[in-house]
Formats: structure tokens, C-alpha cells, sequence
């Protein structure tokens, strides 16, 4: 899952920008020297809940990305589209933080892997 420190306002990215990174990162996962015979990894992309209001300390470098990350899932979404890998928009089972707006608590952890764990397998029984 990566994307929401995309948002930070040093970086002035949007959300199609944000998942031009990942679909960059795709790629060169599937470029790297693999020992023979070995797979190429199958890659599942995690989009990030929303970002609500950055709070806290950390307020400050997350000004206005709220407005910027809007669509990031649907963004992330076609990549995953375009290069076959598996999608999971963690917002269907958690929100960003209360704390800070932005990142996961130790309950939104549990309840995002718990989640992804139970698509993964469901995909590996197919």
C-alpha cells in the first residue's frame, strides 16, 4: 500500500501522478534479474483509504492533500487494470487515521490485513 505520502506538500502531486509511481514500480519489479526458472511475483496493488483532515504533528506537510489525493483509488485501479494485477481499495474496510488523517491505527491494520488476507486466498483458490 503506498501512495498517501505522495500527497505531501513538497511533492504537489496528484492522484494520476501518484499511480504513474506505481505503475513505474510495476515495471521494474517485472524487469529485475530473476534467478531461472524462478516467477515473476504477482503484485497486488493496495490503494490507501482517503486522506480526511491532516491532523497533529505532522499537519503541516500534508496541507491541502485532502483535495489532491481525491480519486487515487480509481487511478490505482487502472494501473492495476493495465498491467493484470490483483486491486484492493482498503476504504471499502478502513478509514485514514483519527490521530492524524493520513496514515492507519493498530485497529485499521488489523482490520485492512485480515481483509486482504482473506482476498488473497480466495484469489489462490481459484
Amino acid at each position: 500500500m503506498l501512495g498517501s505520502n505522495d500527497f505531501q506538500c513538497t511533492h504537489d502531486n496528484d492522484a494520476w501522478l501518484s499511480a504513474q509511481g506505481m505503475a513505474k514500480l510495476i515495471r521494474t519489479i517485472r524487469q529485475s534479474p530473476i534467478e531461472p526458472g524462478m516467477p515473476v511475483p504477482a503484485i497486488m496493488i493496495v490503494a490507501p483509504p482517503v486522506i480526511s483532515e491532516p491532523r497533529g504533528s505532522i499537519a503541516s506537510k500534508f496541507i491541502g492533500a485532502e483535495k489532491r489525493c481525491v480519486g487515487l483509488a480509481g487511478e490505482l485501479e487502472k494501473i492495476a487494470k493495465e498491467y493484470t494485477t490483483l486491486f484492493f481499495d482498503a476504504e471499502c474496510v478502513t478509514q485514514a487515521s483519527k490521530v492524524d488523517g493520513i496514515h492507519l491505527d493498530v485497529e485499521q491494520h488489523k482490520a485492512l490485513g485480515d481483509a486482504i488476507a482473506t482476498t488473497v486466498l480466495n484469489k489462490l483458490e481459484l
